[in-house]
């Protein structure tokens, strides 16, 4: 089903690399490092980054790990891997699934995952699985968008877009920000075995370099491809200049905040050998 893939983050090859080249420095680049310090990440750990997409933490965890380290990348989009190898072939990219990791327990120092959790099928089963193969003293840090309503331009985007297509392609824009709710959040890693995480907000902004790049990122590297045709994808354009118009700068950029709740294991995750 096309809602299906569209919440459960599957995009196409050309896809990716719309994402990879957009999306990533759009949004997501500004929080690799981030997300590597909130793990205390250091030279020669050993480092496993679920939901790795086209490898843009990756490749900033390669650097800092050194090559004593160890770093793995797994994704269970062939597309996103296949852009992501392009860039570092030398670093180990697996596919597979988050609920399922082909590892042995106690396998890594730390677990990284970047806006990855809101798209597993069962997310309660990912993090037991991350919990799984971090080695006792280790650590697991993950990043989320906070709710949309504290990202205001998607918040007015999702509206028009639902206006327009219907619920289901608003859902697509709807799919990363599930997980925005603190004490949603916290429920999920409790049951996930993470119990004690701590959760910040951290300040975050969503850049594009014109309303129609933005609802280009949106539309063809992303999944509501299936629901909006190449006339609704002008149409959604000229709508968003009209609607959306207060978001642009006198150059016509685009700017609002976009924060993320960025979870971490206050005390290592412990694996039951019983």
């Amino acid at each position: 089903m096309a809602t299906a893939t569209a919440t459960a983050g599957q995009v196409s090859g050309s896809a990716a690399e719309i994402y990879d080249e957009f999306f990533v420095p759009a949004l997501f680049g500004q929080w690799a490092e981030p997300l590597c310090d909130a793990a205390d990440l250091g030279a020669n750990s050993q480092v496993l980054d679920v939901a790795c997409g086209t490898g843009a933490t990756t490749r900033v965890v390669a650097n800092r790990i050194r090559s004593g380290g160890r770093v793995v990348g797994l994704d269970r989009n062939v597309g996103m891997l296949a852009v992501a190898r392009s860039y570092a072939g030398d670093i180990e990219w697996i596919e597979g699934l988050a609920e399922d990791l082909p590892f042995a327990a106690n396998t890594f120092d730390i677990v990284l995952c970047q806006f990855g959790l809101m798209f597993f099928d069962d997310r309660t089963r990912a993090l037991a699985e991350m919990r799984c193969v971090v080695r006792p003293g280790g650590r697991i840090a993950l990043t989320v968008w906070a709710d949309v309503a504290a990202s205001p331009g998607y918040a007015d985007m999702i509206r028009l877009v639902e206006a327009m297509f219907g619920n289901d392609a608003a859902d697509a824009l709807r799919a990363p920000f599930v997980l925005g709710r603190k004490p949603l959040l916290k429920e999920l890693l409790d049951e996930g075995g993470l119990t004690g995480a701590a959760i910040n907000t951290v300040s975050g902004v969503a850049r594009f370099a014109s309303i129609r790049e933005w609802v280009r990122m949106d539309v063809r590297g992303w999944t509501m491809s299936e629901f909006i045709d190449d006339a609704g994808f002008e149409a959604l354009i000229a709508e968003a200049e009209t609607r959306l118009g207060h978001f642009s700068a006198a150059d016509g950029s685009i700017a609002f905040p976009a924060p993320a709740l960025s979870p971490r294991t206050k005390t290592p995750p412990i694996r039951d050998t019983s």
